[in-house]
């Protein structure tokens, strides 16, 4: 039985807060947009990197959506999608890294002088509000590492967030587990509420006692109605006989 003061869950659908509030969708959504200015301007028309870039752009944002939507019903879809968004952004990572390889430029590290600088920009809510003016005034170089800070930086957070979501499916169990649970603490209720009745019942014998007596005093009275209408039903039928 459910304690006295403890009333069951509403709802066995967990609360989410918007997907557009998560931090992680923020960045993925800074990447796509600064990804495809970059395929636009930086790569040939026709080059079909132009379109795995995109896409993989795309994808780590929107699985990141999609995921976080499905999560009230689906803890196993949250979390395969929330892995899928991570695996397109180290796709992402690998084509941009491979753009400054072939073309001979520094992909910036720890020692470079412009990396601190760049980090902290990346990690800023500034560039929330700038980016789309500030990489127009960068050069292919710029925007490649700039994403790829950024890229490192989501998938850190994705990375902890797929802990997150392990750990609470192992705590609170799939949508299965909640629905039954649900239903076995509504029940629980639901008998804790009879007992407690019958211990009113029991603890205030007056008030059944009146009830008792009042059931009498009905019975009684329906009895006395039948008697008097069979009475009254013979002395018509011997009535009838004397004429």
């Amino acid at each position: 039985m459910t304690p006295n003061n403890q009333n069951p869950p509403k709802t066995f659908l967990p609360q989410h807060g918007h997907y557009r509030h998560l931090r992680v969708y923020q960045v993925t959504e800074i990447i796509y947009d600064i990804t495809f200015y970059f395929t636009q301007h930086y790569l040939q028309k026709g080059d079909r990197t132009i379109d795995q870039m995109v896409q993989a752009a795309r994808s780590g944002k929107q699985n990141i959506a999609e995921g976080n939507q499905a999560a009230a019903t689906s803890s196993e879809t949250e979390i395969k999608l929330t892995n899928v968004a991570k695996a397109s952004l180290e796709e992402l990572l690998d084509d941009y890294e491979d753009y400054l390889r072939v073309r001979q430029l520094p992909q910036w590290g720890n020692l470079h002088p412009r990396y601190e600088k760049m980090r902290q920009y990346a990690r800023s809510k500034q560039i929330n509000n700038d980016y789309a003016q500030v990489v127009q005034k960068m050069s292919d170089e710029e925007i490649a590492n700039l994403c790829i800070t950024l890229i490192h930086q989501a998938m850190y957070m994705l990375h902890k967030l797929l802990i997150t979501m392990q750990e609470r499916f192992v705590t609170e169990g799939g949508i299965k587990e909640r629905m039954f649970q649900a239903r076995v603490n509504y029940r629980n209720s639901q008998r804790n509420q009879s007992y407690q009745n019958n211990q009113s019942n029991q603890r205030n014998p007056n008030n059944q006692n009146s009830l008792n007596n009042q059931n009498s005093l009905n019975d009684q009275n329906s009895l006395s109605t039948s008697t008097e209408g069979q009475l009254k039903n013979i002395l018509t039928a011997a009535e009838k006989q004397r004429r």
